[in-house]
Parts: C-alpha cells; sequence; structure tokens
C-alpha cells in the first residue's frame, strides 16, 4: 500500500480524532512503527544503489587545471645531442577536459539487474515488517477490546449481585432466609468487585500496549471504534485456499525470491568478467609552455580490454557464489514450508475459534437458566443461598469464556491477515 493512501487512512487519528477503529490502528502501526520505518530507509538506500551500478555505464568527465616548474634530463630521452644536459627550470600550465564512456561492459549490465532486484527484496522486507507492525497493533486492539469487554460483564455481574444481596436481605428480614444466606452473597459481591477492580487495571495496561504498538504518547486518550467477534467473509475457509492466498500475497516470500535471483545475477556477472569490455576515451587540453602561449591538444582512444588469467580468482569467486545460490536456496524453500504452516495455522485458528463461540454462547444460555432456576427455588424457600451464588459464579465463568472465544476469534482473523499476506480487514464482514 502506498504512503499516501496510509496517510489518508490514519488522518483523522493524526488529526486528534480519538475514536480508533482496528483497520486505521493497524495501519497507523504500519505507518508509525519503528522497525518498519527503518525497513523504509532500508529500501530507499537499496534504491539509491541501483544509481550508483547504473554509474558504470554512464560517461564519466573530469576537469583538471595544473601548473608546475620543473627541470628536465635531455640525456634519459637517449637522444644524441650530447651528455649531462639538463634544461633550466621552466613552468607549465596546463587545463584538461577528459571523459571516457562504457561501450560494452556485461558484468556491469549483470551487477544493475542484481541491484534492481536487491532494492525490490528491500521493498517486500519492509511491507513484512509494515505487516509485522500492523498485526502486534491489530493484536493489541483485539485485547483492549477484550478488557473492555469483560468490565462491561463484570459491572452487569455486580448488579445481579446486588439484586440478589438485596433478596437475600429482604427474606432474613421475613424470617423466610438466614444470615448465612445474607453472608454469602456479600462474599459474591466483594469477589466480583475485586474481579472488576482487576478488570480495570488489564485494561489500563492493554491500553499502554496498543499506545506503544502505535508509537503514540501514552498519555494519548483512545476510544475503540469496533466490537469483539468480528468476522471477515474475505479470508479462505479451507488450507488449500488459504496456502494459495498466502503464496501470492506474502512479502517474505515475495523477499526471498527476489534474493535467490540476486543471487544468480551475481553469478552471471562473476562469470561474464571473463569477456571482453569496451571503452572509448578522450580528452581536450589546453597547455602553455615557456612562450606563455596555449595550445591546444586532444586524443580519443578506443580500448577492448581481454581478461586472461587472474591467478583463478574468478573461479573461486564463482564457486563460492554457487554455494551462496544453493544456501539462499534453501531459505527461499525453508520459507514456503513457513508460510503453507502459518497459512494451515491461521484457518485452523479461525475454524477453532469459531466452534469455541457457540460452545461458549450455549454456556451461556446453560448458566442464565440455572440462574434463573435457583433464584426462583430461593425464593420459593426449597434451596439456600448456595445453589444461587454457585450459579452466578457459573453465569460469570460462561460469559469470561464468551468473551475470550471472540477476543481469540479476533486475534485469529488479525494473524489470518498477517499470515495469508492480507494487508487489513475489509467490508462484508459480520458479529459473532
Amino acid at each position: 500500500m502506498s504512503l499516501v493512501a496510509l496517510l489518508l487512512a490514519i488522518a483523522p487519528v493524526m488529526q486528534g480524532d480519538t475514536t480508533l477503529s482496528l483497520e486505521q490502528a493497524m495501519r497507523l502501526a504500519q505507518l508509525n512503527g519503528t522497525q518498519s520505518a527503518i525497513a523504509r530507509v532500508n529500501a530507499s538506500i537499496a534504491d539509491e544503489r541501483i544509481g550508483q551500478r547504473r554509474a558504470d555505464l554512464l560517461p564519466n568527465l573530469n576537469g583538471f587545471a595544473g601548473w608546475s616548474r620543473s627541470t628536465q634530463n635531455i640525456d634519459e630521452f637517449g637522444l644524441p645531442i650530447g651528455t649531462g644536459l639538463v634544461t633550466e627550470p621552466f613552468n607549465v600550465t596546463r587545463f584538461r577536459l577528459s571523459g571516457s564512456q562504457t561501450l560494452l561492459d556485461l558484468p556491469a549490465l549483470a551487477r544493475l539487474q542484481a541491484a534492481g532486484d536487491s532494492a525490490a527484496a528491500a521493498a517486500s522486507d519492509a511491507s513484512a515488517f509494515g505487516a509485522a507492525a500492523a498485526t502486534r497493533a491489530g493484536a493489541a486492539y483485539v485485547r483492549l477490546l477484550g478488557a473492555d469487554a469483560t468490565i462491561s460483564a463484570r459491572r452487569a455481574d455486580s448488579a445481579l449481585a446486588a439484586d440478589l444481596l438485596s433478596q437475600a436481605r429482604e427474606l432474613a428480614t421475613a424470617g423466610v432466609g438466614t444470615d448465612i444466606d445474607v453472608t454469602r452473597n456479600e462474599v459474591n459481591l466483594s469477589a466480583i468487585a475485586t474481579s472488576l477492580v482487576l478488570g480495570r487495571g488489564d485494561r489500563d495496561r492493554a491500553r499502554i500496549e496498543l499506545l506503544r504498538a502505535l508509537s503514540l504518547p501514552l498519555a494519548t486518550h483512545l476510544e475503540l471504534a469496533d466490537t469483539l467477534g468480528v468476522e471477515d467473509l474475505r479470508l479462505p475457509s479451507t488450507e488449500d485456499e488459504a496456502v494459495a492466498v498466502a503464496g501470492a500475497n506474502r512479502p517474505e516470500l515475495a523477499a526471498e525470491r527476489q534474493r535467490t535471483q540476486v543471487a544468480r545475477l551475481t553469478q552471471r556477472a562473476i562469470a561474464r568478467e571473463n569477456l571482453p569490455s569496451a571503452q572509448v576515451s578522450g580528452y581536450v587540453q589546453e597547455s602553455a609552455g615557456l612562450s606563455g602561449d596555449y595550445n591546444g591538444t586532444w586524443n580519443v582512444a578506443i580500448g577492448l580490454a581481454v581478461p586472461i588469467l587472474d591467478g583463478f580468482r574468478r573461479q573461486r569467486r564463482h564457486a563460492e557464489q554457487t554455494l551462496r545460490i544453493e544456501a539462499q536456496e534453501l531459505r527461499e524453500a525453508d520459507a514456503v514450508r513457513q508460510v503453507d504452516a502459518e497459512a494451515r495455522s491461521a484457518v485452523i485458528d479461525l475454524r477453532s475459534a469459531r466452534e469455541q463461540i457457540s460452545v461458549a454462547r450455549r454456556r451461556v444460555e446453560l448458566a442464565e437458566l440455572e440462574l434463573q432456576q435457583s433464584q426462583e427455588r430461593f425464593t420459593a424457600g426449597v434451596a439456600g443461598s448456595v445453589e444461587t451464588t454457585n450459579a452466578q459464579r457459573g453465569l460469570v465463568a460462561a460469559r469470561d469464556a464468551l468473551i475470550q472465544a471472540r477476543v481469540a476469534l479476533d486475534v485469529a482473523r488479525v494473524t489470518a491477515y498477517r499470515a495469508l499476506g492480507l494487508a487489513f480487514p475489509g467490508t462484508g464482514s459480520t458479529e459473532k
């Protein structure tokens, strides 16, 4: 996804809007995360290396301006004009513009192609880091949703416990109930109040974790726009479909494939170093000597360099690069297997979370029915408060299980985006 699209997606948050959706949180983490930002810088560095490699094929120009004063031993030239003849000191002023242009350099072309693939691999790495940052933020967002849902459940439990306590007191006053029934309900209410306090602490820690994942100031106030248990209809339902989607979209796979190509192009460049290379060069010059008058000279040369022997260094480098390709192919194959396993696990986790929600929802229904029946028995005087307090504890546990099942579904959904290479939530979602 382009940087402009990311900025548009998280603009409301950056402008001070404290309502944050899961999609905005994941996009903001991708843009704002430290590791993903560093990876984008590394991708830009790799882009600059392309220009460095291209320079090997572009013209080179050099300017020179110099002045010298020297003497010259004429005898060293072997001219038959005497011996021991040394000139008087003389001055030379010289201005030169020289240049060269590569006509044919196949190794340089291969290195340029390798630099392009290296830049593409760096860009894929940046996408992978961004996706990882988005996944961490998405999981933190879901944990905060779960903490909020737990607090809401404890508040409802507290209200119910207070009603049961009030009922127990009324029955005790009427002589139908006992003091132990009142005490049990007071203990139950106190336990739920303790859970509520602990839940608030968990929520505050989850909020800090989310802000840290978003690289936002820890004093930032956030309101979460999404709810628990959201299903994304884009996600594949079978393992084979998931593997196909992941294979086409995971940036880690693209990066490893590009690195393999870089290794092969580097080997090709080494092999081409045995081939001739051609270059044209020349210069124009203005110089002045004893007379002080400037005279122009020029030179043009075309050269063909033919490598013959460099102590078998190229052959050893070629053999070394063959081993590097073998190692890179092993890394690529391992990445394929890793992505395959993660994609299949994502589908399994989603399926398991859906089943957990179904079971947990039925458990809540049964717990509510049990509490209702125990209240009726307690009011009728045929049972004590033990049944009602146990029934409420069962309801609390059932509600917690449903919340955790919904959290598990959302965490599995966020993890699936990462495992399948899908960036963020899409439309067509339903709440479970």
